[in-house]
């Protein structure tokens, strides 16, 4: 295999990986010796010079990497991003909603034991939840359930992915007093 199709694949695999690889892995995939390997490595790393990205070794592993010198720039694209992440409340929410989904407002306010109409709202316009239905019950309440931007966001393939939930602790009886 030619040197610059090698580096193009050491490329590939760094991007997709996004974390560092050992050489011995990229080794195995290119399916080439390690010495070959480091030629390709290093090929990348002087074609990646002057440019937005470097490689990084770590030991014997290797990484793409944001150029320090470019960050200011990367934060002020993603800063806003950061600012619009989920508060403690809408997490709980969602978190009500995804376990017991298909779940009404009324049900997540129960486990939760508060109003919760602004994280639902707040979940809804951001695509994370959605209505699914209508409850069978007096009033036919909305019925919430997860969407496949929560799962994006959560890096889940699928609701069985979702961690177990934790045995509940029993409570303490308080010691009784003659």
């Amino acid at each position: 295999m030619e040197r610059e199709k090698a580096a193009a694949i050491v490329e590939a695999i760094l991007f997709v990986a996004g974390e560092p690889v050992a050489l011995g892995d990229l080794a195995r995939a290119l399916e080439l010796g390690e010495l070959e390997t480091m030629a390709a490595v290093e090929a990348l790393e002087r074609d990646l010079e002057g440019r937005g990205i470097a490689l990084k070794r770590y030991g014997d592993h290797v990484r793409l990497e944001t150029r320090a010198v470019y960050a200011p720039y990367v934060e002020r694209l993603l800063q806003p991003v950061q600012r619009q992440s989920l508060s403690q409340a809408a997490l709980e929410t969602l978190a009500v909603i995804a376990y017991r989904q298909p779940a009404t407002r009324g049900e997540v306010e129960q486990v939760r034991g508060v109003k919760c109409d602004y994280s639902i709202q707040s979940l809804l316009s951001k695509g994370l939840i959605r209505e699914v239905g209508r409850k069978e019950a007096l009033g036919r309440p909305i019925l919430y359930g997860t969407t496949d931007r929560f799962l994006e966001h959560f890096g889940l393939s699928d609701l069985r992915d979702l961690p177990p939930l934790p045995e509940a602790a029993p409570r303490a009886e308080p010691p009784l007093t003659p």
